[in-house]
């Protein structure tokens, strides 16, 4: 017999951690009955099932009928099964039920640990299936050890690591801290699954202003891009068909509300938010900011543009490292070569004089009178 208060249990189990109760039984009766073939090495069609209703546990020993045994685990011979009813012949099924005594605290142990395994493949299967919804998404967990560089954190009950490469610079954690990741990628590994998130893919930033940014979330304003060198600055472009939303402004926030929260979430991360446009040329121009730019040459075939900024803007339009100038490359697509202004001058004013070189008519010596004195010894002015 099995108390009533196990079969209560299963109820709660059920209710607490989302484990069906029929799931339980079945786990169940396949770990005992595992244990019971340990236990008795011949009992080869043993079934143990369990029968909530009476709150007892039956062992069930299934023979087949034959002329001949050959195998005592699994079959009977035909005189013995007449033994017990003369109506059974060759190739009828047996069920006879085992004294459940029999079934002692040693089986029980042995049980155990395949009741716990299996528990935990039920419980990491139903967390799989709440969590894989997330994938792509941005989830806040809870650190629960941090091993070097490496942070352990617990993701709806699984177990995630935060490589050094998926942390920002500035990132310092603590033991039972709360922070938010992105969910890069889910998958069922030989322990369970797997799950890889991250703070330093550009996922992360997308997804912390559609969660910061009504408009965004809604779908009235659209990231058009979004690139990123994590912990150090980030260019997004985003765009609104509806005239009188201004798509920046909805992501900047009332005095830069909504997005100072998102650059204390990166930890200073510098962002700047222009505005998408479909001309090439344009877009270019603008994902330079914060440089204005005062013309762009492009090459449509090769994708690569020719950027003129004033000489005061060199600097600021390259960037640091040449971070601006390379980010705003990814951004738009093109390749991008930034000039100042006095270069494209001078090389300007040398074509030009090249080309007056070329038309001017050649230089005439002046005529000598018929004295041999020049027009300038009669008193004429040099031109």
């Amino acid at each position: 017999m099995v108390s009533k208060e196990f079969f209560s249990a299963l109820d709660m189990l059920e209710r607490e951690k989302k484990i069906s109760k029929e799931d339980f039984i079945e786990t169940l009766e396949n770990a005992l009955t595992l244990a019971y073939k340990k236990q008795y090495g011949n009992a080869k069609n043993v079934e143990v099932v369990l029968v909530p209703e009476r709150s007892a546990i039956r062992i069930l020993a299934t023979l087949t009928v034959v002329e001949e045994v050959e195998d005592p685990g699994s079959q009977i011979s035909l005189e013995d099964a007449k033994l017990i009813d003369r109506k059974y012949k060759v190739g009828d099924k047996i069920v006879e039920e085992i004294d459940s005594k029999n079934f002692g605290r040693i089986v029980a142990q042995n049980a155990k640990q395949v009741i716990l395994q299996k528990l935990r493949e039920i419980e990491n299967s139903a967390a799989y299936d709440e969590l894989s919804e997330k994938e792509d998404d941005l989830v806040t967990c809870v650190v629960r050890r941090i091993d070097g560089k490496y942070v352990y954190v617990e993701v709806k009950k699984l177990e995630a690591v935060l490589s050094p490469t998926d942390q920002l610079p500035g990132d310092k954690f603590y033991v039972g801290e709360r922070v938010k990741v992105y969910v890069k990628k889910i998958k069922q590994g030989t322990r369970g699954p797997q799950v890889q998130v991250s703070r330093t893919v550009p996922g992360f930033v997308r997804k912390l202003f559609e969660a910061e940014v009504p408009e965004i979330k809604s779908g009235q304003v659209v990231i058009k891009g979004l690139v990123r060198e994590p912990g150090f600055r980030t260019k997004m472009a985003v765009y609104s068909e509806d005239p009188d939303i201004d798509a920046v402004g909805a992501c900047v926030g009332n005095r830069g509300l909504r997005v100072g929260n998102i650059v204390s979430e990166l930890g200073g991360e510098k962002i700047e938010i222009i505005p998408w446009c479909e001309d090439p040329l344009e877009f270019i121009a603008r994902s330079l900011s914060p440089a204005k730019v005062i013309m762009v040459e492009a090459n449509e075939a090769e994708r690569s543009a020719k950027v003129i900024v004033k000489d005061d803007m060199l600097s600021l339009a390259i960037g640091r490292d040449g971070q601006n100038a390379r980010l705003a490359a990814r951004l738009t697509n093109w390749k991008i070569d930034v000039r100042p202004y006095s270069s494209v001058r001078k090389a300007i004013e040398a074509e030009e004089a090249a080309e007056t070189a070329e038309t001017a008519p050649a230089a005439q010596a002046p005529a000598e009178d018929a004295a041999g004195k020049t027009e300038a010894d009669n008193g004429g002015t040099e031109a």
